[in-house]
């Protein structure tokens, strides 16, 4: 396997995640926060905010972004990018087989 070569990853059921709700999880070196958007689309980016180490997980989601629940930094789920600040998230392809959760890395 070459080192740009990304590694699916299932995660567990998809009816584990609460409607409207992100759970981390450790995947490889990674921390993951995936997310149950309210329409039952899935969403994954990096877990932990880079401007002081939030957990991602618990912030608040919509369609589009996740906030941070230590201080309120908004980021993409498009691209990662921070809405209100000089920042950025890593975004992972997510995707439900057979009812679960299968991430990419």
């Amino acid at each position: 396997m070459s080192s740009g070569e990304l590694v699916r990853h299932r995660l567990g059921p998809v009816s584990a995640l609460p409607v409207g709700e992100g759970r981390t999880f450790a995947v490889g070196t990674e921390q993951v926060a995936v997310y149950r958007l309210r329409d039952g689309a899935l969403r994954a980016v990096s877990a932990v905010c880079p401007h002081s180490g939030g957990p991602l997980a618990d912030g608040t989601v919509d369609a589009e972004k996740v906030v941070c629940p230590l201080h309120n930094f908004s980021f993409a789920f498009e691209d990662g990018r921070c809405l209100n600040g000089d920042f950025a998230l890593t975004v992972f392809a997510v995707s439900e087989e057979d009812g679960d959760v299968v991430v990419e890395l």
